[in-house]
């Protein structure tokens, strides 16, 4: 028998949170990122739910590659963080893609560009402070590319830091209001701004193409709204089973650095899930994690390859029970709040030991 943990991916559910994501931005185009292997769904099971998109976002060129070898033929392809040589221009051109320019260097490689009909996204800096030209630099950039026989088509775009946080709108405004300044020397052109948390909250950021990511695989980019109230369900359930039992006195200690301590008579449950999984190292005693639809408490440090579980006062739970550690019932963005990180690292952490097994099942 394999070992038990697996990644269930709802085909159904990755395909609704498009829906939703149509339903908030419905005159913009919608870019899917499925960068990082679809956000740890599997990039070709991902993107055969979100076939009816209006185009991919990725970093990966390889992968883009695949796409369209795949067959991804008729959909834009977007580089997120473009070309990194010469050289993948020509792959570029080959397998049309579009692509970001953010440095001058990019800029310089496209003037020597003997490739053609290149669709390039012109990134400016508003406040992330990542990636992207200075807003005072447009016009001059906008002129360069305007005069580059490679170039097909221009649009503009930034990306915002705080689109998730109220306490910080001040600052989402300043870029907002910046970027809108910025572009008003040619508002023709199309642009591209908003992130999950932007086409949710800010209708005013939907432009002419939206960049989902997050939302799309049933998370919510909020700590004050979760998936169900934004009208998303999860698409990935991450799933193993209890291995073992151990029955622990008063004073019996768990795990690695014995630092969770029996303060009675316990039932400890031994779930094959550790780190080397994805499971967060540095989630603490009290994480929830679900049995036959009970809620129980991880207890000590989770480790390499196991994980264990307070199940003294769950009924019926025994040997090979079948344990939710996300997913249907216990949201990724709660176990991300109690490890003290985001749904996104939790997602994309899932490792490649973990098997990814593909449901169609209908979305709820």
């Amino acid at each position: 028998m394999p070992r038990p943990i697996l990644a269930y991916i709802n085909q159904a559910a990755l395909a609704h949170n498009l829906s939703i994501t149509r339903r908030y931005a419905p005159h913009a185009r919608i870019t899917a990122v499925i960068k990082a292997n679809a956000y740890g769904h599997g990039l070709m099971q991902t993107a055969d739910a979100l076939k009816s998109t209006d185009g991919f976002a990725l970093l990966e060129l390889e992968a883009a590659i695949n796409l369209r070898d795949a067959g991804y033929n008729n959909l834009p392809i977007l580089l997120l963080e473009g070309f990194f040589s010469t050289h993948e221009l020509a792959l570029f051109e080959k397998y049309r893609l579009s692509t970001v320019i953010h440095h001058e260097e990019q800029i310089e490689m496209l003037a020597n560009c003997k490739q053609r009909g290149l669709n390039v996204f012109l990134k400016i800096n508003t406040g992330m402070n990542r990636l992207g030209f200075e807003p005072k630099c447009l016009p001059t950039l906008l002129e360069r590319l305007s005069a580059n026989p490679a170039i097909a088509g221009i649009t503009v775009m930034s990306h915002f830091a705080t689109a998730d946080e109220v306490s910080h709108n001040n600052n989402f405004m300043r870029q907002l209001q910046l970027f809108d300044k910025t572009t008003r020397i040619n508002p023709k052109l199309p642009h591209s701004l908003a992130n999950s948390a932007a086409i949710i909250r800010y209708p005013e950021t939907h432009r002419d193409w939206v960049r989902p990511g997050l939302m799309l695989y049933g998370a919510s980019p909020f700590s004050d709204q979760s998936a169900t109230e934004i009208g998303l369900i999860p698409a990935m359930m991450l799933t193993s089973k209890i291995i073992a039992i151990q029955h622990l006195k008063q004073g019996d200690q768990v795990g690695y650095g014995c630092n969770f301590q029996a303060d009675k008579p316990m039932r400890i449950g031994i779930v094959a899930c550790g780190y080397a999984d994805g499971y967060p190292r540095h989630a603490p005693t009290g994480t929830p994690v679900l049995i036959n639809n009970q809620r129980c408490r991880l207890v000590g440090r989770v480790s390499m390859d196991m994980l264990t579980v307070d199940i003294t006062e769950a009924t019926d739970v025994q040997l090979n029970n079948p344990v939710i550690l996300w997913g249907k019932g216990l949201p990724v963005e709660e176990i991300a709040h109690y490890a003290g990180t985001v749904s996104y690292e939790l997602l994309c952490a899932v490792s490649t030991r973990v098997k990814l097994v593909v449901e169609q099942v209908p979305a709820e």
